[in-house]
């Protein structure tokens, strides 16, 4: 390849004694050993400019491949701390402090867990009651409702996945003076999926610092 580049300017000159090489005219003044060097030369420049450029991409592959070598490197340290399946679990109740009732609210109302006794993936928001699985998969929730202190029970409490209904509890028109009842679901998610645990309209729960009212989760396992 260089034999036939040098031979290819080689013949520019003989027959162009003043052809202009690497930006420069090559002032031989017809003389063709004068044009040869001058052209060697400029041939010579070119090929270090490259070998410097060859050099430097040399040196930035090396860099991003020990950039890689590192991040591979800490997925193998995250993947024997969690034991390669992501963790996600949270367990809340309703009332961070004080007592007395929850609702009743004019439309159907999620309800906010404010005591967050774990959270771990942060997949619970205490702002909202709401769960975003954040890793599609298999998870297990439950919850478990203490109806109102009021002199006829008014509770009915659904868990919801987006704006489907999966399991509900519910004590209305009873004659004693509280109950509490649980329920629970197994359920696939996809990313984005929201679950959470929703007062009916016109109802309400009784809660203090026993903590009767629960909402928990967890990742069973991805798919």
């Amino acid at each position: 390849m260089k034999v036939a580049v040098l031979m290819l300017v080689f013949g520019l000159c003989h027959s162009h004694p003043e052809t202009v090489t690497s930006d420069k005219v090559c002032a031989c003044a017809g003389s063709d050993s004068c044009c040869n060097i001058c052209s060697l030369t400029s041939v010579t420049q070119k090929m270090g400019e490259l070998g410097e450029k060859a050099a430097n991409l040399a040196e930035k592959v090396t860099f991003l491949e020990t950039r890689l070598q590192n991040a591979e490197k800490e997925i193998l340290e995250l993947r024997s701390l969690t034991g390669g399946t992501p963790q996600v679990a949270f367990s809340a109740a309703l009332r961070e402090s004080g007592s007395g009732n929850t609702g009743p609210f004019t439309t159907a109302t999620p309800l906010q867990y404010k005591k967050v006794f774990s959270n771990t993936g942060n997949s619970y928001n205490p702002s909202t009651g709401i769960f975003t699985a954040m890793v599609g998969g298999m998870y297990f929730f439950r919850f478990s409702m203490f109806n109102n202190l009021a002199p006829t029970p008014s509770s009915v409490v659904s868990i919801m996945k987006n704006n489907e209904r999966l399991t509900s509890v519910w004590d209305t028109s009873g004659t004693d003076s509280n109950d509490m009842g649980s329920n629970a679901v197994v359920i696939a998610l996809t990313v984005g999926d929201n679950v959470y645990v929703q007062l009916e309209a016109n109802r309400m729960v009784y809660d203090d610092g026993m903590n009767y009212n629960t909402f928990s989760g967890f990742l069973l396992f991805p798919m």
